[in-house]
Order: structure tokens, then sequence, then C-alpha cells
């Protein structure tokens, strides 16, 4: 029986856990959409109206992980200027 203890007191622990894993993934999430955002933003202002495609957005994702350089390099390969890529990757992570 001591071994069923252990093992029901490590399932709620891994259980509680993650519960406030997921918890703290919910309350970040606002937070993170609004810098995705944000550089999505920057790079829509010159697009002068224009919707970002998919492409722009992974790259400014990409951003929000904190990789400046592979922002940067999504951004420009997406067809931005390389001054509004740097701009818009670093708002993103912020």
């Amino acid at each position: 029986m001591r071994t069923s203890t252990r093992t029901s007191t490590r399932i709620a622990g891994v259980l509680t856990g993650l519960a406030l894993a997921l918890g703290g993934a919910a309350l970040a999430a606002p937070a993170a959409h609004a810098d995705v955002t944000a550089c999505i933003n920057q790079v829509e202002r010159e697009l002068q109206g224009g919707e970002a495609p998919d492409s722009i957005r992974m790259a400014c994702y990409v951003g929000l992980t904190g990789d400046h350089e592979q922002c940067v390099s999504g951004l420009t390969a997406s067809g931005v200027t390389n001054g509004t890529a740097v701009t818009a990757c670093r708002v993103a992570p912020q």
C-alpha cells in the first residue's frame, strides 16, 4: 500500500503543477498576443492598410520567442524592408 500512496501523491503533484502551468499560460497569453500584434501592426503600416500574410505573422511569433535575427530574416524574406523588420521584431518580445 505504501507504493500506491506515493504514486497517488506524485500524480496529485503532477496534476497540480500542470494546472499551475496552464493557468500561468492563460494569464500570459493576452500579453503575448499583444506583443505579436504590435509586431504585425508595425509591418502592416508599411503595407499601408494591407493585412499581413501568415508568413509575417509567423516571423513576428518567432520574434516573440526572442530570436530577433530569425524574426528579421523571416520578415525581409516576406518582402518587408529591413528597417521595418528590425523595428517590428524589436517590439515583439516586450
